[in-house]
């Protein structure tokens, strides 16, 4: 992709979408900020070519409707206080007022457009809207890696007509932190794949088959592969329509030589509830009544044989309901033999990252993605709509 760097932005107007979507509190204050701070770079490169930054992203779902709760206003603020510069937010992203503010503006000026999903032209990928954003600027860039997965105005209809587009640092980084663990990866390659559903990462599940030296499966979603084999699993999570896929997805692995670890016990509880009364049980004795809601001690154990021969990790979704501490010990085990392997290790995915950075390891970990699912489709061996706009754009 062509980069910032690569394009003159000296005194022009430059329209960097970030992804400012941050977290907030019943009160309005941001209360995770990662996403504002991995933009600094960009937005700092393009200030010091003394450029006029103008700055789109949207934030939650307001649904084409001007909701006060989903304004960007708390990140204009948050800016403002780390590049030290005042950031003035706009009353709205597109428009003759728009238009005029951004006429006036001056070389070094920071603007931010308001909630680009204020309008429901941003996420129909409209023409005109995305005519109105190429409109502002010379220069579009793209450094929102976790939106890139959608085809919205923002993101693909605006490179059709800015004069001149490219990635942004962050953007780039984090392709090249994924093919470096994909595509050249210095092996063995050891992916870990958690969370619910089989469902929701077989396509991910299917192309990693072809590029992974191990896979550790956990989460409630190797109850589904458990049951295949033939496991009773009590009343825990599993997809019974995908029992068949999930056998011959272990098969096809076998075929492959490619070893996959799923687990060998379990945190079993009565419900899923933080106060329900729980053991740990080797697998083929869950109670008929009980569900997993855990990989247990012998489990952590085995995973982490299997990463300690690792020397790249590739790693989405938790291995069980951390967010109860009654369920979080297999996952926050895992956090840490990846944070003190010798692997190059990438983790990406909201929950995973929720994960490390609750058992306080995220300065340990190579690269923590910034998004979800564009992780997962780049997981899934697609192109990503946003980095192929960038593409088409240099053709």
């Amino acid at each position: 992709m062509k980069n910032i760097r690569d394009i003159d932005i000296k005194d022009k107007k430059v329209l960097i979408r970030v992804d400012f979507n941050v977290p907030l509190d019943d009160k309005g204050q941001i209360t995770d900020e990662t996403r504002i701070r991995e933009a600094l770079p960009t937005i700092r490169y393009a200030l010091e070519q003394q450029a006029g930054v103008i700055i789109c992203s949207h934030l939650g779902r307001p649904k084409g409707k001007r909701l006060p709760e989903f304004s960007l206003a708390p990140a204009a603020r948050r800016l403002a206080q780390l590049i030290e510069k005042p950031v003035r937010l706009l009353p709205d992203c597109v428009g003759a007022e728009v238009e005029n503010m951004v006429a006036a503006m001056r070389p070094g000026d920071v603007l931010m457009l308001e909630n680009l999903r204020y309008h429901a032209e941003e996420q129909k990928n409209d023409e005109q809207f995305s005519r109105n954003l190429a409109a502002l600027a010379d220069v579009y860039v793209n450094d929102a890696f976790a939106v890139s997965h959608r085809a919205d105005a923002s993101v693909v209809g605006v490179t059709r007509f800015c004069p001149q587009c490219a990635a942004g640092f962050l953007l780039q980084k984090e392709m090249d932190f994924f093919h470096r663990s994909v595509s050249d990866p210095v092996r063995p390659l050891v992916a870990i794949i958690g969370g619910a559903k089989v469902s929701g990462k077989l396509t991910a599940l299917v192309n990693l088959m072809n590029k992974v030296d191990a896979m550790i499966i956990g989460g409630a979603m190797a109850n589904t592969f458990l049951k295949s084999q033939g496991y009773e699993i009590g009343k825990s999570l599993v997809e019974d329509e995908l029992l068949e896929t999930a056998a011959n997805l272990l098969r096809d692995a076998a075929k492959r030589g490619v070893k996959i670890y799923l687990p060998v016990d379990c945190v079993a509880a009565e419900k899923f509830a933080p106060d329900a009364r729980s053991m740990v049980v080797p697998i083929q004795d869950i109670p008929a009544e009980w569900m997993a809601l855990d990989i247990g001690p012998a489990t952590t154990i085995l995973f982490g044989e299997a990463l300690d021969r690792a020397r790249t990790i590739l790693w989405n979704g938790p291995m069980g309901a951390f967010e109860m501490d009654a369920y979080a010990r297999g996952t926050m085990a895992l956090v840490q033999r990846v944070a003190t392997s010798h692997a190059l290790s990438i983790v990406g995915g909201g929950d995973t990252n929720a994960a490390v950075h609750k058992a306080g390891w995220a300065e340990d970990i190579s690269y923590m993605s910034t998004g979800g699912g564009a992780f997962l489709m780049l997981m899934e061996g697609k192109e990503l709509p946003g980095v192929a706009a960038l593409d088409a754009k240099e053709a």
